[in-house]
């Protein structure tokens, strides 16, 4: 299926990130336009002390919709994450509420995104009391902040807060204590691969949430994860491999005699020149740029500022690289 061609049905909510797109994203995107998802129930008990509430807005980067969770075991819930205001949801969490007689408690948002912190006003439009209680790391006026640690509780589920930025800078993942589960939000995915803002900061993220040693994940996009660390160090793989690919790609291109290549030379040499122009400048090349400023976080490439370009290089081999002449610009070792 073509990129540009949006089913009716689409109602996802990445319409609003202006941010690089990670490759591994969008492969698995052209991925599941012909794979068949697994169905996700409107309604489901997942556990004992989990409630799925699917979010109502499926489309080509929400998958099968935002999931949202009701959480704990008496007339008192948590819910974590809001969808994205679709008016469906709204009315699929009333009848829900309804239907089971319990209430909401205090409301957890992941992100600021827009497929999850979008029902936020329907939530306070038809439950009042909800509008002091509503966090969210960074919060926006009248929310209250989530700090790293902090803990909510209600009959049967001791949720606690970790500060998992990357996807974000606001992201939050939330453990479940009393099943050492966690919530995922979009740092794991039960499909696919999320779109990051910092590569560097989420692979620490990714780090962070194997140290918790949850046994499951619920994330906020997909099914349920029945083995979370194993999920997660397979990211972490996809990820180094994609650094990998790039420092290779920085020693083949200087062994042809290319010492300060720029982006789309790198995007060249690792996927060929054929690739065509809309793939290569919304996919390609921001993701290689976003792995080549992790790993000059890292200390292992630089680049040399020159006419609004960066030309770039492998730090360990520079003392071999014969230098560029008439550059006026200054050699950037870790900055990026």
């Amino acid at each position: 299926m073509s990129t540009d061609q949006v089913s009716t049905e689409d109602k996802g909510g990445y319409r609003q990130i202006n941010k690089a797109l990670n490759i591994c994203a969008f492969e698995d995107y052209l991925k599941g336009q012909t794979a068949n998802l697994e169905q996700i129930p409107d309604v489901e008990q997942v556990t004992e002390r989990v409630l799925r509430v699917r979010g109502q807005n499926p489309g080509k980067f929400t998958f099968q919709g935002t999931n949202t969770f009701l959480v704990g075991t008496g007339a008192s819930r948590i819910l974590i994450d809001t969808s994205g205001g679709e008016p469906e949801y709204a009315k699929l969490l009333a009848s829900t509420l309804e239907s089971r007689n319990i209430s909401i408690k205090y409301v957890l948002v992941t992100h600021w995104h827009g497929d999850h912190s979008g029902g936020v006003p329907d939530l306070i439009r038809m439950y009042p009391h909800l509008k002091e209680h509503i966090y969210k790391n960074d919060p926006e006026l009248g929310q209250k902040d989530i700090y790293d640690g902090q803990q909510f509780c209600v009959e049967g589920a001791t949720v606690e807060a970790v500060h998992c930025p990357g996807h974000s800078e606001d992201h939050m993942c939330f453990i479940l204590k009393e099943e050492n589960s966690m919530f995922t939000g979009d740092n794991i995915l039960g499909t696919g691969t999320s779109a990051v803002e910092d590569l560097g900061i989420f692979m620490s993220s990714l780090h962070k949430m194997m140290d918790q040693k949850c046994r499951a994940g619920h994330p906020a996009h997909g099914i349920t994860i029945d083995d979370l660390n194993t999920k997660i160090s397979r990211e972490l793989s996809s990820k180094y491999r994609r650094e990998k690919q790039v420092i290779r790609a920085l020693k083949n291109l200087r062994d042809y005699g290319q010492n300060r290549p720029v982006v789309r030379d790198i995007v060249n040499n690792i996927y060929g020149s054929s690739v065509d122009e809309t793939t290569r400048t919304l996919a390609l090349e921001p993701f290689i740029d976003e792995v080549l400023r992790k790993l000059a976080g890292d200390g292992k490439v630089g680049f040399q500022a020159c006419r609004g370009q960066r030309k770039w290089f492998l730090i360990a081999s520079e003392q071999n690289s014969t230098p560029m002449p008439h550059l006026q610009s200054s050699v950037t070792r870790a900055t990026a």
